[in-house]
């Protein structure tokens, strides 16, 4: 295990996980271009929980405060890495998520840079809370297709689906 947090995420907990990781990943043996694919989607799947998970402290309509709960780890196996993200989802959100993910995981890399630089130049969806890259970013500089998982769970405030997200560099 290379970096663990698990807890509430806000940007300036973002900002501080991502100076923790970037000191450990100096400490590595690992080429700049490992590195710099491995941060982008660190950075990446701690926005998805910043922006996304479902259990949260501020209100939904504070979105330059939020403060949401998640996980997300990195770790190296046989000499590379990978980065895991989990956070609380609504049961609805599964599908949606699903949608989108499963045909990247089909695509080749260039068919992921070209969606990409279409998205660019398109408009944001209307529920995205950015241009709708996060996933893409993820999948473009990960070396392996991304790996998903949706959990149903039952907690204290009643159900929800724990939403797991994997990218191998």
């Amino acid at each position: 295990m290379v970096f663990y947090y698990t807890g509430y995420f806000s940007q300036s907990i973002v900002t501080a996980m991502g100076d923790a990781l970037r000191l450990r990943i100096n400490s590595v043996d690992a080429s700049n271009v490992a590195r710099r694919k491995l941060f982008s989607i660190f950075v990446e799947m701690a926005q998805n929980v910043v922006h996304y998970s479902a259990e949260h402290l501020t209100s939904d309509s504070s979105r330059d405060q939020e403060i949401r709960r998640g996980s997300l780890w990195v770790g190296e196996r046989d000499g590379r890495f990978y980065v895991v993200c989990a956070n609380p989802i609504s049961h609805d959100g599964a599908e949606r998520i699903r949608q989108k993910l499963e045909p990247l995981r089909e695509m080749t890399n260039d068919d992921i840079k070209s969606l990409y630089k279409q998205k660019l130049r398109a408009e944001n969806e209307a529920s995205s809370k950015g241009a709708g890259l996060g996933f893409l970013t993820v999948a473009r500089d990960a070396s392996e297709p991304i790996e998903f998982d949706f959990v149903d769970e039952t907690g204290p405030t009643g159900p929800f689906t724990t939403f797991y997200l994997k990218a191998t560099i």
